[in-house]
């Protein structure tokens, strides 16, 4: 698809196309055009959080202020996170490119844990309507509800910031931001779980150390799949911005993989770790962990696969040394 109109494209006088067939803001008309539709896809995206903000405050407040008046929950919480986080500095650690600035990253993480709520109310109002259904519900819930929402909400925290920040610089930038966003997601969906069920066995003082322990463990081995997942719908995204004339099918693809691999793991794990569990000689929580533990590796080799094949092309082609020849600001410098 040829992006540049006719009548541009075979002007060869220098002629003024300006509102024939080009435009930028030259009139005050022009500029008031630039301001009105700054402001309001600003307003849209702030509307957004607001909302997030709000629902998150409703759905998911209360188990946060739980949580940080006490502390032992609260390390509880952070502990469970600890692995999706030294995942996420895995995938950091991958990017060729330029490390992404703190702040964009902190941002992105902030915005996951407020959009988590859309997802939480959605899973609520839904969740009944299919465990209704015989024998096919449970599946219907997790490949049409749970995971395309979840992972739609991830992505949409890259999407609103990160995504159109200078720093996204590169196609291996989508999958850093996505497993920011999976942290986030992964951390306050620990919190909420672990707080819920603390609560509903008689609050922590009725806990032991080996319940606060099992809780953790059993968080911790799950939070890095949100990591994973989001990672590769983020590369997709990555992928996207590159390559505009292709974007909605790009961004649909890294949604569908990510929405499939996770759905795929809450539909077998439960089934898949009590096979294990009763074919060797594992508790039931070792029958989990394995299952977990397999399954995440299968796909963590599939996002590391498409990351190594970005840095193995970034030096083939020797796109650092190729990127400084390009800089405007570089290029009177560069002998």
């Amino acid at each position: 698809m040829n992006d540049t109109d006719p009548v541009e494209e075979a002007s060869r006088d220098g002629r003024d196309l300006y509102d024939v067939a080009t435009w930028e803001p030259r009139t005050v008309l022009d500029r008031i055009a630039v301001a009105l539709h700054g402001a309001l896809s600003g307003g849209a995206r702030l509307g957004v959080v607001l909302l997030a903000a709000l629902v998150f405050l409703v759905q998911v407040g209360g188990v946060v202020w739980l949580a940080s008046q006490r502390p032992t929950l609260g390390i509880v919480a952070l502990l469970s996170a600890l692995p999706a986080f030294v995942l996420v500095a895995f995938v950091w650690k991958q990017d060729i490119v330029d490390k992404e600035p703190w702040d964009t990253l902190a941002i992105t993480f902030v915005l996951s844990v407020l959009f988590a709520s859309f997802a939480a109310t959605i899973n609520t109002l839904l969740g009944s309507t299919f465990q209704s259904i015989p024998l096919i519900g449970m599946a219907l819930f997790f490949f049409l509800v749970v995971a395309p929402v979840e992972e739609t909400v991830k992505w949409l925290a890259v999407r609103l910031h990160a995504f159109r920040r200078p720093e996204f610089d590169s196609v291996i930038d989508g999958a850093v931001y996505g497993a920011v966003a999976g942290l986030g997601f992964a951390t306050i969906e620990n919190a909420i779980y672990i707080t819920d069920l603390i609560q509903s066995e008689g609050g922590l003082a009725a806990s032991t150390q080996g319940q606060l322990g099992g809780i953790t463990a059993s968080r911790a081995i799950a939070g890095p799949g949100h990591v994973l997942y989001s990672a590769i719908a983020g590369y997709y995204l990555g992928l996207a911005k590159f390559t505009p004339d292709r974007a909605g099918p790009i961004v649909a693809k890294g949604l569908i993989v990510a929405a499939l691999f996770h759905a795929t793991y809450n539909f077998t794990v439960g089934p898949g770790s009590n096979a294990l569990a009763t074919a060797f000689p594992l508790s039931g929580f070792g029958g989990v962990f394995v299952y977990v533990i397999g399954f995440q590796s299968i796909v963590g080799y599939y996002l590391y696969r498409k990351l190594r094949r970005y840095r193995d092309a970034y030096e083939e082609h020797d796109a650092g040394r190729r990127r400084v020849d390009l800089s405007p600001e570089l290029t009177e410098f560069d002998p």
